[in-house]
């Protein structure tokens, strides 16, 4: 399985979940593309065909971003927008991505207890981000459990180096698509 992780960090550098989550994709050249959005258009003028051509390249897409103002960051929505064209999608040849996998990754300053129904924030990951998982449900893609990791904002170092074998172990994980785990489960019951 190819893995396509587009980093969308507007300040990754001065990121330290983020970055360190990057630095780890590395060592996995041979499954992992990571494709920083910031750096490799500061412009903000998106090569669109080469974005194309780089999703159709890979099984599975994550998206890696910091939750800001309760979103995406800019540059993502824009890549989102410009990329994820009608044609493209729906034109000749048939849908680009469908059975393609879509998982977030998520960085997020709050405290897990803030979002939650009763918390500060009073709405959980699941239902800010659900603009995206309508996105992939209507393209065809399949939607897999986020990665989430809470308090970006004050984790200490350790808590950011306790996240990175998870972050890794979910983002690779072929187990990730509940079809296949549906699959197996239907398969054992029939023996």
């Amino acid at each position: 399985m190819k893995t396509l992780v587009i980093v969308a960090h507007p300040n990754l550098l001065d990121s330290r979940v983020n970055k360190r989550w990057v630095a780890k994709l590395r060592e996995y050249p041979d499954q992992v593309t990571v494709h920083e959005l910031y750096n490799e258009y500061p412009q903000k003028l998106i090569d669109i065909e080469r974005e194309q051509k780089l999703i159709l390249e890979h099984n599975r897409l994550v998206l890696q971003f910091p939750l800001q103002w309760y979103s995406i960051p800019s540059l993502l929505k824009q890549w989102l927008d410009e990329v994820f064209t009608t044609n493209w999608l729906f034109g000749t040849g048939g849908k680009s991505v469908v059975g393609k996998e879509f998982v977030l990754a998520i960085s997020i300053g709050g405290l897990e207890e803030t979002y939650q129904a009763g918390g500060i924030i009073g709405y959980t990951i699941s239902e800010l981000t659900r603009p995206l998982q309508v996105f992939s449900n209507q393209i065809g893609m399949t939607m897999l459990p986020h990665f989430k990791f809470h308090g970006a904002v004050q984790a200490t170092v350790e808590q950011i180096e306790d996240s990175v074998n998870p972050f890794i172990q979910h983002i690779l994980n072929p187990e990730l698509n509940p079809n296949i785990v549906r699959r197996r489960m239907l398969e054992k019951m029939k023996k």
